[in-house]
Parts: C-alpha cells; sequence; structure tokens
C-alpha cells in the first residue's frame, strides 16, 4: 500500500467515526483503542450490524456532537462534565489535597528555619583587618 493509498483510507476511516460517535466514547471511556476499531473496520467493513450499537451516544442523535447545532453541543459538554464529575472519587481527591497541604507546610517551614539561621549566622561581608600585612616574614 503505498502513503497516498493509506492517507485516503485513514480518512475515509475518520468520515466513518464521525457518523459512528459511540465509538468515540467508548475510546474516551477506556473501553477499546482507535486501533481495535480500525482494525475491526478494516476486517469487517462498514455495513457489519456491529457498527449499529455506535451509530447513537447514550440514546441522543449524531446532531449532538454536530458543531453547527450550537446549544446542543453546549448541553452535551455539560454532559461529558457531569459524567466526569461522577467519575471522581472525592475521598481520594482530598486525600491528595492533604498531602499537598503537607508538603507546603514542610516547604515553608524549612524556609523559615532557613531564614532563621541567616539571621543568627554572622555576616561574612566584614572587611577584613587590612593592618597586617599579607606575608608575615620573620627576621632571622
Amino acid at each position: 500500500m503505498t502513503n497516498k493509498q493509506g492517507r485516503q483510507e485513514i480518512e475515509t476511516f475518520k468520515k466513518f467515526v464521525q457518523q459512528n460517535p459511540g465509538m468515540i466514547k467508548e475510546v474516551r471511556n477506556g473501553g477499546k483503542k482507535w486501533q481495535d476499531f480500525y482494525e475491526q473496520w478494516v476486517l469487517l467493513g462498514e455495513d457489519d450490524p456491529s457498527w449499529d450499537k455506535y451509530k447513537q451516544v447514550d440514546g441522543g442523535t449524531i446532531s449532538e456532537t454536530n458543531p453547527s447545532s450550537g446549544k446542543k453541543q453546549g448541553q452535551g459538554w455539560m454532559k461529558q462534565m457531569t459524567e466526569l464529575m461522577e467519575k471522581v472519587d472525592m475521598e481520594k481527591v482530598e486525600g491528595h489535597i492533604g498531602q499537598l497541604n503537607g508538603a507546603i507546610t514542610n516547604i515553608q517551614s524549612l524556609i523559615s528555619q532557613f531564614q532563621d539561621m541567616k539571621k543568627q549566622a554572622p555576616s561574612t561581608n566584614k572587611p577584613v583587618n587590612n593592618n597586617r600585612p599579607p606575608f608575615h616574614f620573620y627576621g632571622d
């Protein structure tokens, strides 16, 4: 297969995916990978009855994913956000926030300790006593 034929086949598959929005949802939910769908499409073709379950998303029609349908697209986005929030385990999020808060507290205490040490340490910028010659030679 030449590169041009392969590219054309991929474009045809993309159009097929747009006609079957359930495939997009399946991939986003982690059910299948694009490679699996592509291989199935190559083997079975577009007319196989196994694709019927991907023609609609949650009882909705294809127009919900169409960018020209303005209001429906906004509702679809909100629905996706609601589904995402339902999947989030709030106890885990709370635990991670607690760990992050502890880490920030530790960093703040380290910084304050270093600042205290810097205040207590004698200044190294004091001028050196220049009354003494740099080389001290003893006479015999």
